[in-house]
């Protein structure tokens, strides 16, 4: 009994410990004021409080308490769509329905001079249903071979292919950090952009590795997931909701937004998204044309032809040229 007391023990320490670490990163990152202040003193005062308060569970309970009041506090912080936005997300894109056609307003096409040198255009597209032939997946690499950011590519028969790109909404100034993904730092974004923007601007000035596969989704599901889009993009106009860098991410927002019984098994690699590809090779998902996952990779690499194509019109074809086409 007194080993299995002694575990619990440990245990609860453990639990306790971890709960302190998320708590101070709370404070550090979403305190409105003086946060990396807020959160040392709070840790202090709970070391303080640790060391002088006598009995093992009143020192537990001070610590998960005060847990909970901080986890309490940070569940009140509210998304807005309102604030001082960076020019490449200063627009929510939005879609208005009738019947087949869908119009999508402020669809991002800007004109690159280089990553961060940029005019933005905010364009109005009419696409309808009907005419969607398929779904294009290209999967950007920036650093790390095991964390990619998907890009949904639909392609239409009589109009030009709208990506969708799920993001942070960051204010002017403001940078990227995995830590503070996993709090209340961004809100989440759905850009509705041209391939020559969304595409071209990693390829060729940001200078990541892009792979553009075809989807073996078939039509109907195909309309299905572009509803879904259009769902989530509408509803998010009206109630923002917080980017997480685990719950909701640019991977994990597309299998929420489907229904749960046509969602994918959970599986390792829809967190460790880089290897994404190879999770949809070995559900068939993707056109191989017979291909070993391996060269089907090496042939989808697309970043010599998107730099050759630039800014041709016909983008968006150049790029696919040499892709496979058969299953």
């Amino acid at each position: 009994m007194k080993a299995l007391r002694f575990l619990a023990y440990v245990v609860a320490w453990i639990a306790a410990v971890l709960c302190l670490v998320w708590a101070f990163g709370a404070l550090y990152f979403d305190f409105p004021t003086a946060g990396a202040f807020t959160a040392i003193l709070f840790v202090l005062v709970l070391i303080t409080a640790i060391i002088f308060v006598r009995g093992k569970l009143l020192k537990l309970a001070i610590v998960f308490g005060a847990f909970a009041l901080v986890a309490l506090w940070w569940l009140t912080l509210k998304p807005s769509n309102n604030g001082d936005w960076q020019p490449d997300v200063a627009q929510v894109a939005w879609a208005d329905v009738n019947g087949d056609k869908f119009t999508f307003y402020n669809v991002r096409n800007c004109d690159y001079r280089t990553a961060t040198d940029y005019t933005p255009h905010w364009e109005t597209r009419t696409v309808r249903l009907s005419q969607i032939t398929g779904i294009d997946l290209a999967i950007d690499y920036w650093g790390s071979p095991w964390i990619a950011h998907p890009i949904v590519s639909f392609q239409f028969a009589d109009a030009a292919p709208l990506c969708f790109s799920i993001e942070t909404r960051k204010t002017v100034g403001q940078t990227y950090s995995t830590i503070g993904g996993l709090y209340r730092q961004y809100t989440l974004i759905y850009l509705v952009s041209d391939e020559r923007d969304v595409i071209r601007l990693r390829t060729n000035y940001r200078n990541e590795d892009i792979y553009l596969y075809h989807t073996t989704v078939p039509l109907d599901r195909a309309r299905e997931r572009f509803l879904e889009y259009v769902r989530s993009l509408n509803a998010l106009r009206v109630q923002p909701r917080w980017y997480n860098a685990v719950t909701t991410n640019c991977t994990t927002a597309i299998r929420s937004q489907h229904p749960r019984n046509e969602r994918v098994p959970w599986d390792w690699r829809i967190l460790v998204n880089g290897k994404g590809d190879e999770l949809l090779y070995e559900d068939r998902a993707l056109v191989t044309g017979g291909l070993p996952f391996a060269e089907l990779k090496a042939r989808s690499l697309i970043n010599e032809r998107a730099r050759a194509a630039d800014k041709d019109p016909d983008f968006s074809r150049l790029i696919r040229e040499d892709l496979p086409n058969g299953n």
